[in-house]
């Protein structure tokens, strides 16, 4: 989920010592990832089922001693047969970058879902793309894994597919959180953001729910309140509107504590959602510059005031809480090395 710009999320503070490789779209895949075994799918938001692929991928290709990659589109295919329609990625390219990096992969390969993709039968899905142009050696798929023009291809004819063409074709059941759970799935995790249950959505991700995007100007009535904030315009983000404890990656890698407002501010504007994130114990100049931003827990809902005076003295209890929730939370992090 990012802002819409043209901009990369910040690093890292020490990036991981282990190499990781991106093939972009068109690009010829590169000898450190050649003949991989290579786990399949959109892949949004890389959640705790999407870590069942990741995991048989680097098993299947640690015994055949080949490199582990993930295999993901661009842009998201719902997005592509519909682009009239808003569409709340739990993870935009850049982020699955990030989230790939940290789960053990040699290397992530991207490609472009266009017309011709669209248009591919099953059969040229595995012969032209799978076997000529990338060269993998095997696959790993989810259990509802669909592919090919028309979504004719299914989990049982790939792996049919497959033993013709020489690969491996590995299938993962459903994932849940314990037995006889609901499997986990994207459309649960945005169904929890949408009502403000972070606490769910990032259990069913593993990991702290992220956004990213540039700063920009805002009315500057945060700093009059003695709350200044860094103001990120989300794209097509159905994140309930509300207060957040956060953490905010900066652009020069350090990573700094705050309380953010998701929502309309019915208060004064009731305008256009914005993220307006105070950072706790930092000062400096963030316009322009690109942040990501993890969202730990929800405080409470967007709420109109009277005045300032009751909402300063609200936005001194949200600080408070926000620091709490901070304190105690044990969700691994995609900021860390």
């Amino acid at each position: 989920m990012s802002s819409g710009d043209e901009s990369t999320v910040p690093p890292a503070a020490s990036a991981p010592e282990r190499r990781f490789t991106i093939c972009r779209e068109d690009e010829p895949v590169p000898p450190a990832i050649a003949g991989p075994i290579a786990a399949i799918g959109n892949f949004d938001g890389v959640h705790l089922g999407h870590r069942a692929l990741i995991a048989a991928v680097r098993e299947t290709a640690r015994a055949a001693a080949r490199p582990a990659v993930a295999l993901t589109f661009e842009p998201h295919p719902r997005a592509y047969f519909a682009p009239h329609l808003p569409m709340f990625r739990l993870t935009d390219a850049d982020a699955k970058e990030i989230v790939f990096a940290h789960l053990g992969l040699d290397g992530l390969i991207v490609r472009r879902f266009d017309a011709s993709l669209a248009g591919t039968s099953a059969r040229e899905f595995v012969e032209r793309l799978l076997v000529r142009d990338l060269g993998v050696a095997g696959v790993v798929i989810g259990h509802d894994f669909h592919f090919g023009r028309g979504r004719e291809g299914t989990p049982a004819l790939l792996a049919d597919l497959c033993a013709q063409a020489g690969l491996s074709c590995r299938i993962i059941p459903p994932v849940g959180l314990s037995a006889g759970a609901e499997p986990v799935s994207s459309s649960a995790i945005r169904a929890a953001l949408a009502e403000g249950v972070v606490a769910r959505a990032n259990a069913l991700l593993g990991y702290r729910w992220f956004v990213s995007g540039k700063v920009r100007h805002g009315d500057k009535r945060g700093r009059t309140l003695g709350y200044p904030t860094a103001n990120v315009a989300l794209t097509a983000c159905n994140l309930a509107h509300g207060i957040y404890a956060v953490r905010v990656r900066l652009p020069d890698g350090r990573v700094t504590d705050g309380v953010a407002s998701y929502g309309r501010r019915p208060t004064f504007d009731d305008g256009a959602p914005l993220l307006e994130v105070n950072l706790f114990d930092f000062s400096g100049d963030l316009y322009g510059r690109t942040i990501a931003v993890e969202f730990l827990g929800y405080i409470r809902g967007e709420v109109r005031f009277d005045g300032a005076e009751a909402l300063i003295a609200q936005m001194h209890r949200d600080a408070a809480e926000a620091r709490r929730i901070i304190a105690e939370d044990v969700v691994p992090s995609m900021f860390d090395a």
